[in-house]
């Protein structure tokens, strides 16, 4: 049985993509009455890393850098994800390999 012995750095391979971002439509919106426990299952397992909860426990979430996969969307269903839809015709992200 053959080793693998490199390291693949994922920050580097999601900076090849090309995002379109519809500033006029979010494609995800989060509940107003968000709950802290389903918010931090989003932080554990969003791959984009899109929702942040910083030192003070402030919580943040940008769908700009979105990669489509609906993670989010099968984790959490409607608890906290109030919308989640694919982007709109040439918006969302365009998947480049180097």
């Amino acid at each position: 049985m053959s080793r693998l012995d490199y390291t693949v750095n994922v920050d580097e391979y999601l900076a090849l993509n090309k995002y379109e971002v519809d500033e006029e439509s979010a494609h995800i919106e989060l509940a107003e009455d968000q709950d802290p426990a389903e918010f931090d299952k989003l932080i554990m397992v969003c791959p984009a890393a899109l929702y942040k909860r910083d030192e003070d426990g402030n919580v943040s979430f940008d769908y700009a850098g979105c990669l489509e996969c609906g993670t989010c969307r099968i984790i959490c269903g409607d608890t906290i994800i109030k919308k989640w839809e694919n982007p709109g015709p040439t918006m969302g992200v365009e998947y480049r390999f180097g």
